[in-house]
C-alpha cells in the first residue's frame, strides 16, 4: 500500500522562531518556510532528500526519545563544533549509557553524543565506522 509512497517524519516544537534559528544557523541545515496552507512550519532539508517537518504546538512537550541522528565521520569534532556554536551536550550516568564530561559516549559499538534543540528535542551525532 505504501511503497511507493515518499513518507516524511515531523515533530512539534514550542517556538518557531528558535526551532529555525536553532537548526538554521547552529546546525547549519537548510531550513524553509512553509506557505498556503501550511503557513508557520518549517521544512528541514536533510540530506537524501528526506525532509522533516517541524510544526508549532503551544502545549509541546519535548520528546524523551532521539528523534535526529546526524552520523558524522568523526564525534569529537562535532561536539567541539557544535560546542563552539552553543550547544550543550548531555552528560548521562545511567545503567547502558554513561557518557564523558563531553557528553561522548563510546560503550555499546558507536560513539555518541545527544543534544537537545530549543524545545527540547533529543538530537545526536553518531560516528559512522
Amino acid at each position: 500500500m505504501f511503497k511507493d509512497i515518499k513518507a516524511f517524519s515531523s515533530f512539534s516544537v514550542n517556538d518557531i522562531g528558535k526551532a529555525k534559528e536553532f537548526y538554521g544557523r547552529t546546525l547549519g541545515l537548510e531550513v524553509s518556510e512553509m506557505s498556503g496552507e501550511m503557513s508557520g512550519l518549517l521544512n528541514l532539508h536533510i540530506a537524501g532528500g528526506n525532509d522533516v517537518l517541524i510544526y508549532p504546538k503551544p502545549d509541546h512537550t519535548p520528546a524523551t526519545f532521539t528523534i535526529l541522528n546526524f552520523p558524522v565521520g568523526d564525534v569529537e569534532e562535532a561536539v567541539e563544533e557544535l560546542t563552539k556554536r552553543g550547544v550543550r551536550f548531555e552528560i548521562y550516568d545511567l545503567d547502558g549509557i554513561k557518557t564523558d564530561e563531553r557528553g561522548i559516549s563510546r560503550g555499546g559499538g558507536v560513539n555518541i553524543a545527544w543534544f537537545k534543540d530549543p524545545a527540547g528535542n533529543i538530537l545526536s551525532v553518531l560516528e559512522e565506522k
